[in-house]
């Protein structure tokens, strides 16, 4: 079994931060990487997952999380890598198990935390399931470039946050215009 650094575009990166998936493809990436393989997912400098090979057909290198930092990345400095030369590259074990070892997250669930995740809208609408069909139009529509979620501890409202595209995001107008 090999280790390796893949490099993910940053178009995937985002669409990794806002949905939750089991797996990565990375298109036109399998190359050296084989079935079973460890790989450390690089992106901006840091590693932001750890995840090893799936078998896969074609082209396309299928990653499976094992444990994500995508809140608190490693800085991949010690790879060497630079993001415009290289996709993939081999990493020394003593390197990859230092790096992986750093990376948070965890597997089991005992680790996992209940959360509560909302999203309210004002609709208008004549009946209950007029507004909640104007309501998934909307989810739809705006989707988490636009539309704020909140989140909380279960148990905890007083620590609501809101976040836009995966970022905490202020939702507070009032505090906007202290800050022009």
């Amino acid at each position: 079994m090999a280790q390796w650094a893949v490099i993910i575009p940053a178009e995937r990166w985002a669409t990794e931060r806002l949905f939750h998936h089991d797996t990565v493809t990375v298109s036109g990436g399998a190359g050296p990487v084989e079935p079973d393989d460890e790989v450390l997912l690089v992106v901006g400098g840091e590693v932001v997952a750890v995840a090893h090979a799936l078998k896969a057909d074609g082209d396309d290198l299928v990653l499976a999380y094992l444990r994500r930092a995508f809140d608190e990345p490693v800085p991949a400095g010690e790879l060497h890598l630079d993001e415009h030369d290289v996709r993939i590259a081999g990493v020394d074990p003593a390197v990859f198990r230092r790096l992986a070892g750093a990376v948070g997250g965890s597997a089991t669930v005992a680790a996992k935390k209940t959360w509560l995740v909302s999203v309210a809208l004002p609709i208008e609408a004549q009946t209950p399931a007029e507004a909640v069909r104007q309501f998934w139009s909307h989810v739809l529509e705006l989707g988490p470039a636009e539309l704020p979620t909140y989140v909380w501890p279960s148990g905890d409202e007083l620590a609501m946050q809101a976040f836009v595209l995966g970022e905490e995001a202020n939702q507070d107008p009032e505090e906007e215009d202290d800050e022009d």
